[in-house]
């Protein structure tokens, strides 16, 4: 497989029985709704989900978002994709707004149901994550105000008897040319008769007035006040709480237990076998979580009573030094191996990155109830469809009879992709009869959580005569998520997300092999922010500056020499950027930088960061980063998310392990999984580049580069070139 191997969702073939193929999005229909304007929108070229988790070469493209204009005037998104921080609930309606020629701060954003109408294209099931919300957006909903903007300015014009080309659309009115006005309220009735036209003309960006400009977030507000609905804050009336105990070890399952003990205690309510463990149910979730801490259990451990990190180590590398030639090929560019056994010079390096939490500071929670025989679960969840579905599964229902009604959700970072945390909440309010709010503590958490893949990865490079790069080959060697997750996407393709910022190698070398090779380790993994972008960025960017370091160049200057022939690149913008802003080479004495290049998500970023060693520990003063995302909705957002990303990423960079003893979780709190305090993060300069290519992915990206950014600037400081992480284990933090 080469290097577009993993082609963008418009080059995927269309699904069976979609007309005009050759259309990336279009509007597929209309309809009345209590009077108002309906309008529902499909993507024919994505509808199969490729490059994603779920679907097949016949499985029919669904309507994928909805906006309501009602008859009062209120206008509604329903939003497919939920709110975790990253500003979805802005940016979207932004879209729309900017065709509908409405004021963002007019749209009601209301979160959507679970169903395929919902589903995100470029990922094949209903799902917020990959960085997709934006990219998968980007059309159809400027498409879904554009459409409905032609339909009211038909509807005035036919109420007024004149063409609809001499009438604008202006904050939420259609107005003629004499002044004489009509709001969207008012024609939203008449819109919705009138047929669906033919051709939707967009905005050129240039006549953009919101699109790209930075505005206040729609949900700060209520975040601010406390009014906003975080799982945790879900109250119905008389729920009671409830607290899970379940096996130290991984995979454990309850042998038995005495419910006296905790059926004694204060406030306790009843004691309930489940899936997963044991739950307690009382007045209060204090109460429940106190009793559950004295249920006598009895577990039995299952297979991974004797799992440990040093067994999981020895297993992946055992793996790839034996079976190494049943990797699966993703890239090749000429002959790697015939030119590292020709070259001058050659390297090799092998590099580990740990297990690791996704630390969410809202622990999951779920809250269930049964009402007129359905279940309905309040959750915050990145994956509805997998919510309902364990929902309804655990209730022993249909799934339509299993309704999800999303939350915000206090952090995802891909551990809300997993829906463990749903079948005991609906298990015990089953066997309860009365509403459940199933909330797990910080340890509950951190101790069980789907924690990103370890990784025992191989790169070997070689220089020819002349001292040019000749062969680069990284072989990848770690378990695979979509296995578990997908197991039918593996069967034609490889692990799209095991070989990201690896097959996509940006540097001109004439032989270049990326390869990967699944090895399980006996616990379930899950997607981890940035996914294999982090961990293999870290191989990758840290290997060049090694690279350079053994050609004797200056890493920035040895990375942009091998870009050269692509001159007007992404690529090369960013770097150049990033080191120019960063002052490359012109740090002050006691400091040292590291840099680091990464396109993901459609996003093109480098990084430069700027450490001093004080006492033996890299303090981390400064990032810089540059970033090309395309067309940008909110700038402020884009920012922010880079911001964000560069915490969480320098957090897991500085401290992040999960430890394995016996198979249990050492870690159990954030005194032990450290994440970066308030008077720790450093100044971070974020450079945004103005684009008028589609919009890239941002709420990952920046994560993976900071890394390889640091350690890159820790070799410069130190001369100890760091192949594992976090820099704790090796007492530089």
């Amino acid at each position: 497989m080469n290097r577009h191997a993993l082609n963008a969702c418009n080059d995927a073939p269309p699904a069976a029985g979609l007309a005009d193929p050759t259309r990336r999005a279009f509007l597929k229909t209309s309809a009345v709704a209590g009077g108002g304007l309906l309008i529902a929108l499909s993507l024919p070229s994505c509808g199969r989900g490729p490059r994603g988790l779920a679907g097949g070469p016949d499985v029919p493209v669904q309507p994928n978002a909805w906006l309501r204009i009602d008859t009062d005037g209120s206008i509604v998104f329903l939003s497919g994709r939920s709110e975790m921080g990253q500003g979805v609930y802005t940016a979207l309606p932004t879209i729309i707004a900017e065709e509908l020629e409405v004021p963002v701060e007019l749209i009601r954003v209301e979160a959507a149901p679970a169903g395929d109408l919902y589903t995100n294209e470029l990922l094949g099931v209903q799902v917020t994550g990959a960085s997709t919300s934006v990219r998968e957006a980007w059309e159809k909903l400027r498409r879904a105000g554009a459409e409905a903007r032609i339909r009211l300015t038909q509807a005035a014009a036919d109420e007024w008897g004149v063409e609809a080309a001499t009438l604008r659309a202006e904050n939420g009115a259609i107005i003629s040319a004499d002044g004489e006005s009509l709001t969207y309220g008012q024609l939203a009735s008449a819109a919705a008769a009138l047929p669906v036209p033919e051709k939707v003309p967009l905005k050129p960006a240039d006549e953009f007035t919101q699109i790209g400009k930075d505005r206040r977030r729609l949900d700060t507000p209520a975040k601010v006040d406390g009014s906003a609905g975080f799982g945790i804050d879900i109250r119905l009336p008389g729920m009671l709480y409830g607290a899970l105990a379940q096996s130290s070890v991984l995979g454990g399952q309850v042998a038995s237990f005495d419910a006296a003990v905790a059926e004694g205690m204060s406030g306790v309510r009843q004691v309930v076998q489940t899936t997963n463990g044991v739950v307690v149910l009382a007045d209060t979730w204090w109460q429940a979580k106190q009793a559950r801490d004295a249920l006598p259990i009895e577990w039995s451990p299952g297979a991974n009573a004797n799992l440990d990190n040093a067994a999981i180590r020895a297993r992946l590398k055992n793996a790839l030094e034996t079976r190494a030639a049943e990797a699966q090929v993703a890239r090749e560019d000429g002959d790697a191996d015939a030119a590292l056994s020709r070259a001058r010079r050659r390297i090799e390096a092998i590099y580990e990155l740990p297990l690791l939490a996704h630390a969410t500071l809202e622990p999951q929670n779920c809250t269930a109830q049964f009402v007129d025989g359905d279940v309905h679960v309040y959750v915050p969840t990145q994956v509805q469809q997998s919510a309902q579905a364990a929902a309804a599964a655990a209730a022993g229902l249909p799934p339509e009879r299993a309704h999800v009604h999303t939350t915000f959700l206090g952090g995802g970072f891909g551990r809300r992709l997993e829906s463990d945390f749903v079948p005991d909440a609906v298990e015990a309010a089953r066997a309860a009869g009365a509403p459940v709010k199933l909330l797990w503590s910080r340890e509950d958490d951190t101790t069980h959580d789907y924690y990103r893949p370890p990784a025992y990865d191989r790169c070997t490079a070689g220089f020819g005569p002349d001292g040019s790069l000749v062969a680069w080959k990284f072989e990848i060697c770690s378990p695979s998520i979509t296995s578990r997750w997908a197991p039918a996407v593996l069967e034609s393709m490889i692990d799209p997300f095991a070989i990201e910022a690896a097959a996509n190698y940006p540097y001109d070398v004439p032989n270049v092999h990326v390869a990967y090779l699944q090895e399980e380790i006996g616990i379930n993994v899950g997607y981890w922010r940035s996914v294999s972008h982090a961990t293999n960025c870290f191989v990758a960017e840290s290997f060049m500056d090694e690279l350079a370091h053994v050609a004797g160049r200056d890493p920035y200057e040895f990375r942009r020499a091998l870009l050269e022939r692509q001159p007007e690149s992404r690529w090369l913008g960013v770097l150049e950027r990033a080191a120019e802003r960063a002052g490359w080479g012109k740090a002050a004495a006691s400091r040292h930088q590291g840099i680091a290049l990464m396109e993901g998500y459609g996003t093109y970023m480098a990084q430069v960061a700027e450490i001093e060693m004080r006492g033996g520990k890299a303090i981390v003063h400064k990032v810089v980063c540059a970033a090309d995302c395309g067309q940008m909705i909110n700038p402020s957002i884009v920012t922010a998310q880079i911001q964000s990303g560069i915490i969480f990423g320098l957090s897991a960079a500085l401290w992040g392990e999960i430890t394995l003893e016996g198979g249990r979780v050492v870690q159990q709190n954030y005194d032990t999984f450290r994440i970066l305090r308030m008077n720790e993060v450093p100044e971070i300069d974020v450079m945004l580049v103005d684009s008028d290519a589609e919009p890239g992915g941002m709420g990952e990206p920046s994560t993976a580069l900071v890394a390889p950014a640091v350690a890159n600037a820790l070799f410069a400081a130190t001369g100890q070139r760091l192949r594992s992480l976090p820099l704790e284990r090796h007492g530089y933090a």
